[in-house]
């Protein structure tokens, strides 16, 4: 089925990705039905988010599945990510984990596989067994999440650590800590932040200050949270919808323009950082 079309990133490789995918989380835990959450993921692919982000740790696997079933017959549609966690990230264990995450989407790669934060684990290690999935056709491109700069500086210097295609960081109004080093170094690397939670799970759909501006706009104020993370250049967002209508709702939030006024509003009720800040997580 044809995709409308969507606006894009780049990687460093040169390859174009969607700014605006689709998080899983928590799909596949029970909140909703199955065949609804299959639905939303299916509708969110006829809309141009055909970037699709998973991980082995989410659900114990349950989220992998679920994407598995979703994108059975859409494989070619679909740019898809997933995580290894840190405990497997050893080479031997790398190459296990994306074995046992393809056989749960039903896939016969991922296009991008992260290493979902830095544990115990060698970095040279982590990189190695990339660069041996990459050479079986498991994976095309590899990447990091939840790195700060002083973590990308030092995988940069690992042998290898220069194929780095993304960084998966928590990026939203509340979270703006990364806009003081991380993300303008990653602009200047030609690096994509990849911003999850975006939302912040949801809980700035509530804002006040997001919903008058929503009015303004005849939108949401989840829409309003979105479309400010859109704004940056190298950034795509991840967020999670378990329903078709949040699917809709969050693809709508590509086509709002906030104005200046409104930019200078956010500022003020959600301050950019002044100075460095520890990495927050979720």
């Amino acid at each position: 089925m044809a995709t409308l079309a969507m606006r894009m990133t780049e990687l460093p490789s040169g390859e174009a990705i969607p700014v605006l995918g689709m998080g899983t989380w928590r799909l596949g835990s029970g909140r909703h039905r199955p065949q609804q959450e299959i639905a939303a993921l299916r509708l969110g692919l006829d809309l141009g988010m055909t970037l699709v982000d998973t991980a082995e740790m989410y659900g114990d696997g349950a989220s992998e599945r679920l994407v598995g079933r979703a994108i059975a017959d859409r494989r070619e549609d679909v740019f898809l990510v997933s995580k290894v966690l840190p405990q497997h990230a050893t080479t031997r264990g790398t190459i296990a984990a994306c074995e046992a995450s393809l056989r749960r989407l039903g896939a016969d790669h991922l296009d991008l596989y992260l290493l979902h934060w830095r544990g115990t684990a060698a970095l040279e290690e982590t990189v190695a067994g990339f660069e041996a999935l990459i050479a079986a056709g498991w994976i095309r491109h590899w990447g990091v999440s939840n790195f700060d700069i002083a973590d990308m500086t030092e995988l940069l210097r690992v042998p290898g650590g220069a194929q780095v295609e993304t960084d998966q960081v928590l990026y939203n109004l509340n979270r703006r800590g990364i806009e003081w080093d991380l993300l303008p170094w990653a602009q200047s690397m030609g690096l994509p932040i990849m911003a999850y939670s975006p939302i912040e799970q949801g809980r700035l759909a509530g804002d006040p200050v997001l919903t008058e501006i929503a009015e303004r706009h005849g939108a949401t104020a989840a829409q309003i949270a979105l479309a400010w993370v859109l704004r940056e250049e190298k950034v795509c967002a991840i967020p999670e919808a378990g329903t078709p209508d949040h699917v809709i709702e969050n693809r709508r939030a590509l086509d709002l323009r906030l104005t200046s006024d409104d930019l200078v509003e956010l500022d003020r009720a959600f301050p950019p950082p002044t100075g460095p800040q520890p990495l927050e997580v979720i």
